[in-house]
């Protein structure tokens, strides 16, 4: 029988790290023993530094199941560990390597009686864990009653469990709006984890919350683990929220091979729960930490690099480092003011359609904001000028729920026998569905204007829809007035203020951000004079024929994202709009004392772009109920003259 020797020891290696990697690469990769960070600054080689690291350890004779690679994706595990068969030819197997919540679920398999479940526990998706904490909540209160909906309650709930914090500070901190309701959402959410338990059931938090519980309560089986996992590695660290930094903690045990790989100036998620901390104070946490710095970047121009640096040099609570290029010198970066959004929107489209004609692939072509909102005008002009664009921050703007809502109660008010739109606002209505909503506009259907029969539609409903029926009929009433038949913005604020802001809040936690859409629509409906104008215009958006775009070709898109969903992407050519105090630094941060974050966020931003990069921003308020200039964003005013080249737009 032939036997197979799948794992050597250190007698000969295969891999050339000194030549493969640069000095900075090189040293984080031999590090010997003892807890590492590294800092791995835009575009230093984050990967091949974990890739090699990996490599390195099988070579010197690890065994793979003596490693623990995690990462916030498992394609990004499964590359990591793909790349180090590569290298050194043999396969990982028996390396334990994926997301924090894969390798939960393969731990807590094994140790499910230490979490207080029996075997077999069934892990609840996101819609699961919908349905039944909105059963949990029926099972105390009523089903009509006024209370957040499940995504609310799941938000809150996941927010306590990644940061630790106490169901009612969540609710104090993140959902103001629900704060006389702390009771009704504490009895929820406990009556939640009673019953997972009760039905063997775990949601995606409860698996590293158990995790975090098996090792903490049970020395002997923390004890295997840590003698287990002897080497650590951790990706995307800056990412880490408090739950998922005590698990590494319990971990990595006694020994402390611990390997931490991130940039605290790229940590931009404290609304998912992040926690900047973490690797801010890890040095602090483990003593004697080798910290090792990648500064060699191999993306961006010395121009780009020299403006990012510039941008984080401003942030107190960091650790310090310049990025250096080794690309060949290019343009500064720009700064372009403009007038307003809608000429923000002219020009960007405008130098696209000459860097196509240019040769430019759209492909390479990302426009970038601080919120969704903000692409709206861009939307609008690069579908006026048949510019193929990909939206990655969400869906397209008028395919969005809350618009459509919007545009629905304009539209019936336009034209009464818009089914479609009646049935969408009707069921917008507290205890109304499809069948309510059916019977009603069966009711009004037949009238000379279903707008005068609506007035008799509460016979048509139950009790439990009488007060919020009744409240729809007034903003309806109230829309028929002449004053909003020629102001639409006025229109469209006088719907969000009278209870669809409550809807929203009731429904979605990403409750703010979507009334920021609804104001960006507020601002562009400020243009028209009349409502119908307004629909009809917007209608047309979808179906009229484009200008032509220079024989652009279809497979080609510009990328329109916002910062967030843009880390860890680059493109040759950058836009930045919206650079403006208040939209970015949003206002939220900066009431909220978060500006260090949002500068982290801008340098982010900033070092997304290979070759060309370009800072807009409009000089005039557009928004509907102020007139005013806008100051540029305090983190353009902070930048040295030299690091840019101001552009001046003249108007043709």
């Amino acid at each position: 029988m032939k036997k197979y020797l799948l794992h050597r020891g250190p007698s000969s290696f295969n891999v050339d790290y000194e030549n493969d990697l640069n000095p900075e690469q090189y040293a984080a990769v031999m590090h010997g023993d003892g807890p590492a960070l590294v800092l791995a600054g835009a575009g230093t080689g984050k990967t091949r530094v974990v890739t090699y690291r990996v490599a390195r350890l099988l070579e010197s004779g690890t065994p793979p199941e003596n490693i623990l690679l995690l990462t916030f994706t498992n394609k990004a595990a499964k590359e990591m560990m793909r790349r180090a068969e590569g290298l050194i030819g043999r396969n990982t197997s028996g390396l334990f390597g994926g997301t924090f919540h894969h390798i939960a679920n393969l731990i807590l398999r094994q140790h499910y009686a230490a979490a207080g479940y029996r075997q077999g526990f069934s892990i609840l998706d996101r819609e699961d864990s919908r349905e039944l904490i909105e059963s949990s909540a029926a099972d105390i209160y009523k089903k009509d009653s006024l209370l957040p909906k499940g995504p609310v309650l799941l938000e809150i709930t996941s927010l306590s469990k990644n940061t630790g914090l106490a169901v009612e500070t969540v609710v104090l901190r993140r959902f103001p709006h629900f704060v006389n309701m702390l009771d009704e959402i504490g009895r929820i959410t406990a009556h939640y984890e009673d019953k997972k338990l009760r039905l063997n059931l775990m949601d995606f938090d409860d698996l590293l919350l158990k995790w975090k519980q098996v090792l903490s309560e049970n020395d002997s089986i923390r004890e295997f683990y840590s003698l287990k996992f002897r080497y650590l590695l951790v990706d995307e660290y800056q990412d880490t929220n408090r739950l998922q930094s005590d698990i590494i903690d319990l971990c990595a045990g006694a020994t402390k091979d611990l390997m931490v790989v991130g940039d605290d100036a790229q940590s931009i998620y404290s609304f998912r729960g992040a926690d900047f901390q973490n690797i801010l104070r890890f040095p602090e946490r483990y003593q004697n930490t080798s910290i090792f710095k990648l500064t060699t970047n191999y993306r961006s121009t010395p121009e780009i690099l020299n403006l990012a640096n510039m941008i984080i040099s401003k942030n107190k609570n960091q650790f310090e480092k310049q990025l250096r290029s080794v690309m060949k010198s290019g343009e500064l970066p720009e700064v372009v003011p403009l007038r307003d959004v809608f000429q923000e929107a002219e020009f960007v489209s405008s130098v696209i359609m000459d860097m196509r004609a240019e040769g430019t692939s759209l492909e390479e072509i990302a426009v970038l904001y601080r919120s969704h909102y903000q692409s709206m005008p861009l939307q609008m002009e690069f579908q006026r000028r048949g510019i193929p664009f990909e939206i990655r921050s969400g869906l397209k703007f008028f395919e969005q729920a809350h618009i459509k809502d919007i545009l629905s109660y304009l539209k019936v008010i336009i034209n009464p026998f818009d089914e479609i739109s009646w049935k969408r606002i009707l069921k917008l209505i507290r205890g109304i569905g499809n069948i309510s909503a059916g019977r009603i506009w069966n009711f009004i259907r037949t009238a000379a204007n279903p707008l005068d029969a609506v007035n008799d539609a509460q016979k048509h409903v139950s009790k439990k829809s009488i007060e919020g029926i009744g409240r729809f009929l007034d903003i309806v009433r109230d829309l028929r007035d002449e004053k909003y038949l020629t102001a639409p913005s006025g229109a469209i604020d006088h719907i969000l203020r009278n209870g669809y802001e409550d809807h929203l809040y009731n429904n979605y936690p990403n409750a703010e951000a979507r009334i920021e859409d609804i104001e960006q629509l507020i601002r562009f409906a400020q243009r028209y004079d009349s409502l119908e104008t307004l629909i009809s215009d917007l209608a047309l958006q979808g179906i009229s024929d484009p200008e032509d775009s220079g024989s652009v070709l279809p497979e080609e898109k510009v990328i329109l994202t916002s910062v967030h969903q843009a880390k860890g992407l680059e493109w040759e050519r950058v836009f930045i709009i919206g650079m403006n105090d208040g939209r970015f630094p949003s206002s939220k941060a900066l009431k909220s004392d978060e500006e260090e974050e949002e500068r982290r966020l801008f340098y982010v931003a900033a070092t997304r772009a290979r070759n060309s990069l370009c800072l807009c921003y409009p000089v005039s308020s557009d928004d509907w109920d102020t007139i005013g200039l806008l100051r540029p964003s305090r983190f353009l005013r902070e930048l040295p003259a030299g690091s840019f080249e101001e552009i001046r737009v003249e108007v043709v």
